[in-house]
């Protein structure tokens, strides 16, 4: 089994910038693609970023520009770098993970972390 942590959430005010973690943790073998996804209320879960284990990265269109999504030099930790946030911004995130363990290979959710762009 693996487990994925977000951390690096919170309140920032339009225009601030934030960045977000996420370590992957566990009997891992290997990390395929990692993502960040978000959810606000009343609304589906989006993908935000992801990032493939070869460095190939893809955004949303709403945060191009804006987000960077990365890789940690250990492979098992993924980083979602936010700047020029917008109230429309604020969600819960989430880190997505394509794991392979000792059992299988399938995808991983973390917790999710509020992130809130407010005056």
């Amino acid at each position: 089994q693996a487990q994925l942590v977000e951390s690096g959430g919170g309140l920032v005010q339009p225009g601030g910038s934030l960045k977000l973690s996420c370590a992957a943790s566990g009997a891992i073998f290997n990390i395929y693609a990692m993502a960040w996804y978000r959810q606000s209320p009343g609304s589906q879960r989006e993908l935000v970023a992801n990032i493939t284990s070869g460095g190939s990265t893809a955004y949303a269109d709403s945060v191009k520009g804006r987000f960077t999504i990365s890789r940690g030099n250990a492979k098992n930790t993924v980083y979602l770098q936010m700047n020029s946030l917008k109230p429309e911004d604020t969600a819960v995130y989430y880190c997505y993970g394509d794991i392979r363990t000792k059992i299988d290979e399938r995808d991983y959710w973390g917790q999710g972390i509020q992130v809130t762009v407010s005056s």
